[in-house]
């Protein structure tokens, strides 16, 4: 048993005295001695390592590699910080000279006609894309129906890929209640996952009465738009023809619950201050976030 503990206790000396020598230059003749051999007893026995070649192979690859890495490291940092120059600047510009959307297109309220009524507004299709949400099923589904909008111009459709059974109860009864009070809604459910939520989008956009709709909206299953949101997306699809989608930022609900969601909400209010609306005002690619709505083609 001693010799087996000795036996570890110098593979753990030897493994630290090995870094030690690939990282670290010796300054004194105890250090240039060990960089030429490392010496261990076990129970009398001596054993030798040669380790002059690690000085070699340091030398030979491993320094040259640190320092490709390390000058790669300060040419990315530095394209991030002009870039972060450059978007700060666009958005100054933007607040500037007040380059809001509702200034750069053509944006008017949705009026009804007197004579034909509703069929002035659009047909709208709003797709919430959802699996086992117990949680905040019933808020998703009650703010999209909440939405301010003629309910003969609007269609709700759950795609439910719950795998729970009581997870899909609760979607029927909460469908069911909107249901009763007027609201189109639909509940779809699929005999698998492919796909999961670009699935689920995608096989929603295959039943006939989608073909009504002139226009798609997209909510997450966590998401709660404010009930004029339609009243203010919506007339930039349907007044500017060469725009085909408009995105609309996050809040978060508990932003003040603790440290945590503060500091989450200051990262997303710069991402959305500057990098997306930057990329926004430059017509540049950017990530999806929030909530769109787009304009659907048939």
């Amino acid at each position: 048993m001693t010799t087996f503990l000795k036996s570890l206790i110098f593979l753990q000396d030897s493994c630290l005295a090995f870094l030690s020598l690939m990282f670290h230059r010796g300054s004194s003749e105890d250090a240039a001695e060990a960089l030429k051999k490392l010496e261990a007893s076990i129970n009398g026995a001596r054993i030798s390592i040669d380790t002059t070649w690690t000085r070699e192979f340091r030398s030979l690859f491993i320094v040259p590699l640190f320092k490709c890495l390390v000058a790669f490291c300060l040419i990315i940092s530095l394209l991030v910080f002009i870039e972060g120059i450059y978007m700060n600047l666009v958005v100054l510009y933007v607040k500037v000279f007040e380059r809001k959307p509702e200034k750069v297109y053509r944006w008017e309220p949705m009026q009804e006609d007197i004579e034909l009524g509703h069929e002035t507004y659009p047909m709208v299709l709003v797709q919430i894309p959802m699996y086992n949400e117990k949680e905040v099923l019933q808020l998703s589904i009650g703010a999209a129906c909440r939405l301010i909008w003629p309910l003969d111009r609007l269609i709700v459709q759950v795609l439910d890929d719950s795998t729970d059974q009581t997870i899909k109860e609760l979607v029927n009864t909460e469908c069911a209640k909107w249901e009763s009070k007027g609201v189109n809604i639909k509940c779809e459910r699929r005999d698998n996952r492919n796909g999961y939520k670009a699935g689920a989008l995608k096989e929603g956009m295959k039943h006939n009465y989608v073909k009504l709709c002139n226009y798609v909206v997209i909510f997450d299953a966590d998401f709660q738009p404010e009930p004029d949101y339609l009243q203010h997306s919506v007339p930039f699809l349907v007044h500017n023809p060469e725009v085909a989608l408009v995105q609309a930022r996050w809040r978060f609900m508990n932003a003040n619950k603790c440290l945590m969601t503060r500091m989450q909400e200051m990262s997303l209010n710069y991402h959305f201050m500057a990098e997306q609306e930057s990329g926004s005002t430059r017509h540049a690619f950017f990530s999806f976030n929030g909530v769109f709505a787009y304009r659907y083609m048939f």
